[in-house]
């Protein structure tokens, strides 16, 4: 692994392979009577974050306690940013603090690159969503879900009713992979397509042209008009929010309208395949790019994504900060591997 994790491009196939793979091992914590590891203990990360979020701050706390590791949640909101205070002057403090990573949010495109390589810092940085830009995280525990349906289902073949299975060492060649949606404002589907590429799928951006980024030609993807065309031969559909606080014109006439051409109903769910998955990356405007009724369907992966999120953020914090031994590893081997060394 690398310094700094800024862009889901930055990740090789061995890299991205070697995070899920670790994730998993974070996953079976999960499942003991304490959840937590001693692997961060005396490591201090710090949550800096500029735009509001519920779901990543949380995830990204809980990691780096269950890892051990101090947090020191940092919000723009009543510091002294909101008086004026530049990122670097924020950095610069941090860094006196003795911040080892910085997991950074940022309504400007750009920022936690401009952190990770500005040397304000001498920790890692991570980033937690930049503008429209992107948001490595949650492409790898979109990426992760995917892989525990699609390539790690019991019996070797995918088969949604089996459940999840364990995908270690898999990746997602051949798997077809379908983003609907708001893909101009999305950081998520960017790096989302990145991600997915790297790993071998094949990627469909759907979205009305109002909605898509100029230049997309250029992404490792196909881009479709049409949602109803492309279902039935999806292995997962990943539903985007509109994003209507970054929106400064009408980019498409009417929600219904929007609803009627582009949200996943029941009807359109009934048409993919049988082991397809439908995810979200939250929150969902219910109603709209998605219904009720697919939302609390059995094939909706919504809540497990967040469970995967902390184990993916486990395993990312982890990999920057704790070294090369298992994460996972009896005390005795540990000190065995640190003797040697």
């Amino acid at each position: 692994m690398k310094r700094h994790l800024i862009s889901a491009a930055d990740l090789t196939r061995d890299d991205a392979i070697l995070v899920l793979d670790t994730a998993e091992e974070m996953a079976r914590v999960a499942d003991r009577p304490i959840k937590k590891l001693p692997t961060l203990r005396g490591r201090t990360v710090v949550n800096l974050f500029f735009e509001d979020s519920t779901r990543t701050r949380i995830s990204f706390e809980a990691a780096a306690k269950r890892l051990s590791a101090d947090v020191i949640n940092f919000s723009a909101k009543g510091s002294s940013v909101s008086k004026g205070e530049s990122l670097k002057d924020t950095a610069l403090t941090l860094e006196a603090m003795g911040a080892d990573a910085v997991v950074i949010r940022h309504g400007s495109s750009g920022a936690p690159h401009r952190l990770a390589t500005s040397g304000w810092i001498g920790g890692s940085v991570v980033n937690a969503g930049d503008g429209t830009h992107e948001h490595p995280t949650q492409a790898l525990l979109d990426t992760f879900t995917m892989r525990r349906h699609l390539a790690g289902a019991k019996d070797g073949g995918p088969t949604f009713h089996q459940g999840p299975g364990d995908g270690t060492g898999r990746d997602l060649a051949g798997r077809r992979i379908t983003i609907v949606g708001d893909i101009l404002h999305s950081r998520v589907a960017r790096s989302n397509v990145l991600l997915l590429n790297t790993l071998g799928a094949q990627v469909t951006l759907v979205a009305p042209p109002t909605l898509l980024p100029i230049g997309v030609e250029t992404w490792p993807c196909d881009v479709s008009y049409d949602l109803d065309a492309v279902l039935a031969k999806s292995d997962a559909v990943m539903m985007l929010r509109v994003q209507s606080e970054r929106m400064n014109a009408a980019f498409f006439p009417t929600e219904r309208e929007y609803s009627r051409r582009y949200g996943l109903d029941g009807a359109r769910m009934a048409a993919l395949p049988e082991h397809a998955i439908v995810m979200h990356p939250g929150p969902m405007n219910r109603g709209m790019e998605i219904t009720a009724e697919v939302a609390d369907s059995k094939r909706c992966t919504v809540v497990e994504q967040v469970a995967n999120g902390v184990s993916i953020r486990m395993a990312v914090l982890y990999l920057l900060l704790g070294g090369n031994e298992p994460a996972i590893a009896a005390p005795a081997a540990r000190t065995e591997e640190n003797d040697q060394s």
